[in-house]
């Protein structure tokens, strides 16, 4: 399977990020121009994590996140269910868990918040994710989600739709391991939610005090919300 199609199948998604693991974090940097190293600071500056805290990183791929967050002296923990992209961030010294994020294997309130970066898209049921995050946060605790949106402002949606995203196959094709699998990143992303749509998601899953904030005129967005 070289790519999962927009029902979002778990077995195929997983597949895909398997195929996708080897040069992963480079082909990022290379579809974000750079831009990826500044999403995760400031989601790591919005998380606020401190020490002696418990962060749940899911979706965390090869752990680059993880380590981000792990900065701020919280034990941080990289959840994802691809065991390829956890094996590519294996020379990381965060701990790692193979983890469905509709099935999560951890107690309820386990942690003091928790984090998805650019995984949110790739479940298969949005709100059924953000219920069992809910569920494995502390009351008080946080989530933190950093996603792809839609643009506001009409020009750059424009520019983002019909450039961005229909040259990002060909642009990551001398970097990917999957080639195929960037035709159905770049689907998701022109797909997925605005950034309200999202909010009114995660307030229907059981989060309260839902706000965002745009970065990169919208094409990327940060929503924050409380147990």
């Amino acid at each position: 399977m070289s790519r999962a199609g927009l029902d979002k199948n778990p077995r195929d998604v997983a597949e895909m990020f398997d195929g996708v693991a080897e040069g992963y974090d480079r082909t990022n940097s290379v579809m974000t121009l750079g831009f990826d190293r500044r999403w995760r600071w400031l989601t790591r500056r919005v998380l606020d994590a401190g020490p002696g805290e418990r962060i749940l990183d899911l979706a965390a791929g090869t752990a680059v996140s993880t380590t981000e967050y792990a900065k701020s002296g919280a034990w941080c923990v990289a959840a994802d269910f691809s065991l390829g992209m956890l094996r590519g961030g294996a020379h990381r010294e965060v701990p790692k868990v193979a983890a469905d994020a509709l099935h999560l294997p951890f107690a309820t309130g386990s942690f003091d918040a928790v984090t998805v970066s650019f995984g949110l898209r790739n479940m298969a049921d949005t709100v059924a994710a953000l219920r069992e995050m809910c569920r494995v946060v502390r009351p008080g605790g946080r989530l933190v989600i950093c996603e792809v949106s839609q643009p506001p402002f009409r020009p750059i949606r424009w520019l983002h739709y019909n450039v961005v995203l229909r040259l990002l196959p060909r642009i990551t094709r001398p970097f990917s391991s999957n080639k195929d699998a960037y035709t159905y990143l770049a689907e998701s992303m022109r797909d997925w939610h605005d950034q309200r749509e999202l909010a009114l998601l995660i307030a229907e899953a059981g989060w309260d005090e839902v706000e965002w904030l745009n970065l990169t005129f919208g094409v990327v967005a940060l929503h924050r919300a409380v147990k």
